[in-house]
């Protein structure tokens, strides 16, 4: 998990700084520094930003939006969906391709040379899905509170993965004010389910956990 997360940092951090000394026609040195910050302050969700990067370049602003669902490290007190559950995605995902090919063959997901029990994988696989279904009911709750489109998309993303700054109007150099009353509301609830975990706030919702047994 390291590994991917150090690898992932590096490449993102890499591919931003490219692009502003395109862009923004920075110095090498300013452009490295803004792009590491921003990209480590978001993936690991601490909330800082010392640059505007949604004033970069719409391809940037689209960049950053991916990283809000990111997360840091399993065990960390980071948000987001983390990094250990994205590998047992991809992992997975390329797996069931090789699956199709060879229906007999058994190709279990290998973490670290080890075998993973086929319930961890279905535990992640449904909370990646309950994750995104989560978003995009948020998203559309929002967008009836008369939000604009790409604030409604920055606004849950951030606070379901208790990130800081979003895009659109909750970006860097704003805050979270204008927001309908309804709004904060709905946004602090997200906040709630992304910090305490989806599984935890939304088993003690569920009537079979109150059920006398």
């Amino acid at each position: 998990e390291f590994l991917v997360y150090v690898s992932f940092i590096s490449v993102i951090t890499t591919v931003v700084t490219v692009a502003l000394l395109f862009v923004k026609d920075q110095a090498f040195e300013k452009s490295f520094r803004d792009a590491l910050f921003q990209v480590v302050s978001l993936v690991t969700t601490t909330g800082f930003v010392s640059a505007d990067y949604t004033s970069w370049a719409p391809f940037l602003s689209v960049l950053f939006f991916i990283l809000l669902f990111v997360g840091g490290s399993a065990g960390s007190t980071a948000g987001g969906v983390k990094i250990i559950r994205h590998v047992v995605l991809f992992k997975n995902s390329f797996l069931e391709l090789k699956r199709q090919l060879h229906p007999s063959a058994v190709m279990p997901v290998r973490i670290s040379g080890k075998a993973m029990d086929q319930g961890i994988v279905y535990n992640v696989l449904a909370f990646i899905m309950i994750y995104i279904l989560v978003f995009l009911v948020g998203v559309v709750l929002l967008s009836a509170m008369n939000v604009e489109f790409d604030t409604a998309f920055g606004a849950v993303a951030t606070s379901l993965g208790n990130v800081g700054p979003g895009i659109g109007n909750v970006g860097p150099l704003n805050n979270f004010s204008a927001m309908p009353m309804a709004g904060k509301w709905l946004l602090s609830t997200l906040m709630l389910l992304g910090r305490l975990e989806l599984f935890t706030v939304l088993m003690l919702l569920s009537p079979h956990f109150w059920r006398n047994r």
